[in-house]
């Protein structure tokens, strides 16, 4: 999906070489729709220039630099030698995630006409900015990251669908271990309940996996999958507080650690 407008001054864009003159290079651009800006021989690379083609070819993807827009003569200035390594590998890695983005809106719409699309797509811009955040992450908060979005219940649905059958989405995994003892009666029964609380009751977010497996008595491994690690430890430390305090509620004893003590599986 291209943009309609023109780029900002400043900006990076994505282009294709269509056209190699002696003072300079035309280059068409990926993003926006009917735009094409020229790079003057001067900006292709540093240094003295003898030949254009000893630099740039016909058909090459390159990231430039908009140095001026002027909108009036239909004229986009733009620079190559501007954009260093770091900036060329990033902007092509955004138009490449973008790119994905697209065809996920198709999917998500297979029945959709570009006036549809465009509507749902800006309404996702205006809330994140790329269309690639904003499925990245449906595919891991679910509805709850299109809540504020202005878009209704059914391309809500859509949207979360694609996403998650599609986006492949990077996420942490953390351990940590709680120590549950009740030397009471009912002391598995109570220990039962405070693995419950450790698995949150149904209330862990949907972007986390929480699992909590036995590793010997009395001590049980607490293993969180999120996001991110910030969430991923939160997640951990809340699980294992749950713990401990259900069971020392009911006259038991807790305690979380991050570190393995028992020797048995």
């Amino acid at each position: 999906m291209k943009y309609s407008g023109w780029p900002e001054p400043g900006e990076l864009v994505v282009g294709e070489i269509d056209e190699i003159e002696d003072f300079g290079v035309f280059v068409d651009l990926k993003e926006y729709e009917d735009k094409r800006g020229l790079v003057h021989i001067s900006e292709v690379a540093s240094g003295w220039i003898k030949n254009v083609r000893d630099h740039v070819q016909e058909g090459q993807t390159v990231v430039a630099k908009v140095l001026d827009v002027d909108e009036s003569s239909q004229q986009i200035d733009l620079s190559i030698k501007d954009v260093n390594d770091h900036q060329r590998s990033d902007t092509i890695q955004e138009w490449k995630n973008e790119q994905k983005a697209d065809n996920w809106m198709e999917i998500a719409f297979p029945e959709g006409d570009d006036e549809d699309l465009t509507e749902v797509a800006n309404a996702l811009l205006a809330e994140y900015g790329t269309l690639y955040e904003a499925f990245e992450e449906s595919a891991i908060r679910g509805h709850e990251a299109l809540e504020s979005v202005d878009l209704d219940d059914d391309e809500i649905d859509a949207i979360v669908e694609a996403a998650r059958d599609n986006v492949s989405v990077p996420y942490v995994t953390v351990t940590g271990y709680v120590d549950l003892e009740s030397p009471g009666t009912d002391g598995v029964d109570d220990v039962k309940e405070a693995l419950q609380a450790a698995e949150g009751n149904g209330e862990v977010p949907d972007e986390v996996d929480l699992e909590v497996t036995y590793v010997g008595s009395p001590e049980y491994r607490l293993r969180v999958q999120a996001p991110n690690y910030k969430t991923a430890e939160r997640e951990l430390e809340e699980s294992g507080a749950r713990a401990v305090d259900a069971i020392e509620g009911i006259g038991g004893a807790g305690e979380f650690h991050r570190d393995r003590r028992t020797e048995d599986e």
